[in-house]
């Protein structure tokens, strides 16, 4: 009896660790970020979308864009798979260098050429700047999206529905047979 007991005790003790790690592993999920300059390089080898996540450290809609956005698993998960994933500082001093371009710190806007291109003059933070594989400008999205909303963009541009239909009827038809299981 005592051999039924520690068994049952041992395999409950085994299940509670597995199930642990395995909450643990689904919890510390995270979007896999990369330097502007990396995404290009990554792009010559492997084409894919990328996203510019385009910041500033005094953005409060930034920091809730990372907290309640970038957190969700199916946006993570969807982010990983189909778009390689940059953040960039819009006032970072840093020299940037994509594609033999050199972008520099441009002191009167106080932002960095790069950033200045990829929003096309218009700065404004945070803004998700969309390229395609080859690196051409598909659009800017400027301001906050919750997790909803920005799942359905990203699942709008990265399976090129933005091709074939608009916004409103990819949201109203296609992303609702597509995603209607997720828990968005």
């Amino acid at each position: 009896m005592k051999k039924i007991f520690l068994l049952i005790a041992l395999l409950t003790g085994t299940f509670t660790t597995f199930a642990q790690q395995a909450n643990s592993s689904a919890q510390t999920k995270e979007i896999q970020w990369i330097s502007l300059q990396e995404a290009y390089a990554r792009t010559q080898k492997e084409p894919r979308k990328t996203i510019v996540d385009v910041y500033t450290a005094w953005c409060g809609w930034c920091k809730v864009m990372d907290k309640q956005t970038y957190t969700n698993p199916d946006v993570i998960d969807y982010l990983n798979k189909n778009y390689y994933m940059v953040k960039l500082d819009a006032e970072t001093r840093q020299e940037i260098v994509v594609g033999g371009v050199k972008y520099m710190f441009d002191e009167k806007n106080n932002t960095n050429q790069a950033a200045i291109a990829l929003l096309q003059g218009k700065l404004s933070y945070p803004t998700t700047v969309f390229l395609d594989a080859q690196y051409n400008m598909i659009q800017p999205l400027p301001g906050y999206l919750d997790a909803k909303a920005f799942h359905q963009v990203i699942t709008f541009i990265g399976g090129d529905n933005y091709k074939k239909e608009s916004f409103d009827q990819y949201k109203e038809g296609t992303y609702k047979e597509t995603f209607k299981g997720t828990k968005l």
